[in-house]
């Protein structure tokens, strides 16, 4: 049974909501202990770890007893509600580290996401896929949050088989003398394995960084901050800029009145955080800043969840050169009402990174206005990988085509992408390329010669 949209016309509320192209639908798992213990700024509720009885996210999910199908249809029915298109869903599942559930419970659970998306009970996991690929609500990419040391080939494969495209590593900081003196569980060699296991399997990486951890300093900071984007060992897709604040419950609290921690103040995140974001390659998306944490929650540290507003109100008339990804994004260009060039080019980046060479291809304007990326990995050991394509602009119906300097998606970008990362990788004497794809993506990769491989893991053409 097909799906249809409920999505009324109008104006949308709250637009930003799928600026990038996608619906972004959030999933909570239910509370779970961490098998290492607990880190040292991290409270102990009754609430998945490191989240608040009263977090948005929690209550929606406690409100539907964790149910995946109930949280999916209430997200669905308030994206509608506030007129959004829901036919591209990235699927988030949040809530700690999902790979330490039982496998059982791992493929039940996203089982019942993508019956939920389907609007339909499937017999299988498999069967529950297949549908999703010419469902309304597609499913075109899938994050799974969990640790570096959770992390392992076995693992990897898993969440392959789940339709899985993103990971999201709690890292924090790279250093191990921090680690030990925060009870973290695992060791910055943990956080380069599971770097270069993730992007051998073609996966997009982000990092979770905690500025102002205990036993470090701006300075500290600044310089971990560097070296993620120096050494080849690290170098993620993507970034979540949390600075740590003391909550009740954590361990932390108690340096805090012992005079022992101090949170940084709004001023000194601040003045760190436009530093790191002028230190973000343009490879890079700074997805978050700060967390959505309930003030009364918080005995020390930053309050104002909406910190990357007020911070970007600085940058932009300043003129601060900002290469990361979010900041040059066409769909806040308009937003921002912004004189669009529509001339476009063809920008591509080339860096080493965990053992192999990664072209970051970007369409953009004069004005560095983003457009449209993609991500290839070339590993002389494996067959060319496409990590990520993302057309950008305001999200639009999978049916609809749209050409003007308000929307880029449906206009060809996407297909200009593939054909330059297949040029490079038949270029450097690679004979076969593959695309890890979002369930509800094969469709497209289908139009463009790629057919899925007899594992039904990757979509694959010869070159």
């Amino acid at each position: 049974m097909k799906t249809r949209s409920l999505t009324k016309p109008g104006a949308k509320r709250k637009p930003t909501k799928t600026i990038s192209g996608v619906a972004p639908l959030a999933v909570m798992l239910p509370p779970r202990k961490c098998d290492h213990g607990t880190c040292l700024y991290c409270p102990s509720f009754d609430a998945p770890q490191s989240y608040t009885p009263e977090s948005p996210a929690v209550i929606r999910a406690r409100e539907c007893g964790y149910d995946p199908i109930k949280q999916i249809n209430a997200r669905l029915k308030a994206f509608e509600h506030m007129r959004h298109p829901t036919e591209k869903i990235e699927l988030i599942i949040m809530g700690g580290t999902f790979l330490s559930y039982s496998k059982e419970f791992q493929r039940d659970f996203i089982k019942k996401c993508y019956d939920a998306l389907n609007q339909q009970k499937a017999e299988s996991l498999e069967q529950a896929k297949k549908i999703n690929e010419t469902s309304y609500h597609r499913c075109i990419a899938l994050c799974i949050e969990t640790r570096p040391d959770v992390c392992t080939e076995s693992q990897i494969k898993d969440i392959l088989s789940y339709g899985a495209t993103r990971v999201e590593l709690g890292v924090q900081a790279i250093d191990d003398k921090i680690y030990k003196k925060v009870n973290r569980g695992h060791t910055v060699q943990d956080v380069i394995d599971a770097t270069q296991r993730l992007k051998q399997a073609g996966f997009k990486v982000g990092y979770h960084l905690m500025p102002g951890i205990p036993g470090s300093t701006s300075k500290k900071d600044i310089e971990m901050f560097k070296e993620i984007f120096t050494s080849p060992t690290f170098k993620p897709d993507q970034i979540k800029i949390y600075p740590c604040q003391v909550l009740k419950g954590a361990a932390i609290e108690n340096l805090y009145y012992g005079g022992e921690y101090i949170p940084y103040s709004k001023e000194q995140a601040t003045e760190l955080i436009i530093e790191m974001l002028k230190l973000t390659p343009r490879y890079c998306r700074i997805m978050r800043i700060m967390r959505e944490i309930p003030p009364h929650y918080l005995v020390a540290g930053i309050k104002n969840i909406d910190m990357r507003h007020d911070i970007e109100k600085n940058i932009r008339p300043n003129n601060i050169k900002i290469n990361e990804i979010r900041f040059r994004e066409i769909g806040f260009a308009v937003r921002d009402k912004r004189k669009i060039n529509t001339k476009l080019k063809l920008k591509t980046t080339k860096y080493k990174a965990s053992g192999g060479t990664e072209y970051f291809l970007e369409i953009i304007n004069s004005d560095n206005i983003l457009f449209g990326l993609l991500r290839l990995r070339l590993d002389k050991k494996l067959p060319a990988m496409i990590r990520e394509i993302h057309v950008y602009g305001q999200a639009l119906n999978i049916t609809k085509t749209q050409i003007n300097n308000k929307a880029s998606q449906h206009t060809g970008l996407g297909k200009q992408l593939m054909q330059e990362a297949e040029k490079i990788a038949k270029k450097k004497r690679f004979k076969d390329i593959r695309v890890i794809s979002g369930i509800g993506v094969r469709e497209y990769y289908k139009k463009l010669g790629y057919k899925l491989d007899k594992q039904k893991i990757y979509m694959g053409k010869s070159l």
